[in-house]
């Protein structure tokens, strides 16, 4: 570790201590990882300042309260268009994974079995603070605890509905290691939609994600997340250009579908860090759009595809399309 005007600085692959007093490797990479340089990106891959009336709003009740985003926190692109709609996603269950997938950045480490008590009641306030109509819960994956935090989850979910009826939740969980019965806890909550992430097809699986993850296994843990509450729209996202081809992009979307998946999103990966898995293209904006297409022509709810979308981009946008309103789901 080093230091930065005297702020200490924790480098990519360096282990650390968190707050807790457990060790985690920084950016989830060892510093003995392969690196080699960042990837120029294209002319495509822009985002817009972020700037509006609902940004400034929500940006303001964030400073003022001291409150958390992923929004934020992994400095998304898309964070003024979502802000302005009342839209925001919050990480759950602390910043350090048990798992080393190898686009990822979060930190990696194990966490021991901790969670903070306060913490749904604390993200309900947050909601209510942000005045946010549609929030994301998310979080690493915990591993270290017996039911992978499906218990805290639904306890967050309840929180939120509790003190902001009319917010549309979204849980966009790890896979329980595909354990039925943690979704299940989940998925009855109360909440509106339900996220697991496949990530990437199933060729590249596990030189993408983690060994305890699985192409099976999410679309194990989607399927039963829909037979147990049919009223629940599901959804997945998967990152483009680390090396899938048209043909498996297609199966990927059967697969889904025959899981009776809603909604899928299309992203461009780009990599965090040196150490991370390279690019191996950029996807372009055209062939995102005819990704769309394929979705839509399969017969899923919405797709919603493109170079800087990530799994819970205008999220708001996308349920409301779906027919489902936000204060008829509040009070189902």
């Amino acid at each position: 570790m080093s230091e930065f005007k005297g702020i200490p600085v924790v480098r990519s692959g360096t282990k650390f201590r968190t707050e807790q007093g457990f060790s985690a490797i920084k950016n989830g990479v060892k510093s003995t990882a392969r690196s080699a340089p960042i990837e120029r990106k294209p002319a495509w891959i822009k985002a817009r300042m972020p700037a509006g009336p609902g940004y400034q709003q929500v940006r303001q009740n964030v400073r003022e309260h001291r409150l958390a985003t992923v929004c934020e926190e992994s400095m998304c692109p898309n964070i003024g268009e979502c802000w302005n709609h009342g839209t925001a996603t919050i990480m759950i269950m602390g910043s350090v994974c048990t798992r080393a997938c190898q686009f990822c950045a979060v930190d990696t480490g194990n966490p021991g079995g901790w969670l903070d008590p306060e913490e749904p009641v604390n993200a309900a306030r947050s909601v209510q603070l942000m005045d946010l109509r549609y929030v994301v819960i998310t979080s690493v994956d915990r591993d270290d605890l017996a039911d992978g935090g499906a218990g805290h989850y639904a306890a967050c979910v309840r929180e939120i509905k509790d003190l902001n009826p009319d917010t549309a939740v979204e849980a966009l969980t790890p896979d329980f290691r595909g354990r039925l019965a943690d979704v299940d806890t989940v998925v009855s909550s109360g909440l509106d939609v339900f996220a697991q992430n496949v990530e990437t097809v199933r060729r590249l699986t596990h030189p993408v994600r983690d060994a305890r993850a699985g192409y099976e296994q999410t679309l194990s843990v989607l399927a039963h997340a829909k037979t147990r509450q049919p009223g629940v729209l599901t959804k997945t996202s998967l990152m483009l250009g680390i090396g899938e081809t048209e043909s498996e992009i297609r199966e990927t979307l059967k697969d889904l579908r025959l899981r009776q998946v809603d909604i899928v999103t299309f992203g461009q990966y780009l990599r965090p860090t040196a150490h991370h898995l390279p690019v191996q293209r950029f996807v372009t904006p055209d062939e995102f759009a005819a990704y769309r297409e394929w979705g839509l022509e399969m017969g899923f709810l919405e797709v919603v595809s493109g170079p800087l979308v990530r799994s819970s981009y205008r999220a708001d946008r996308v349920f409301e399309k779906n027919n489902v309103g936000l204060g008829e789901a509040a009070a189902s």
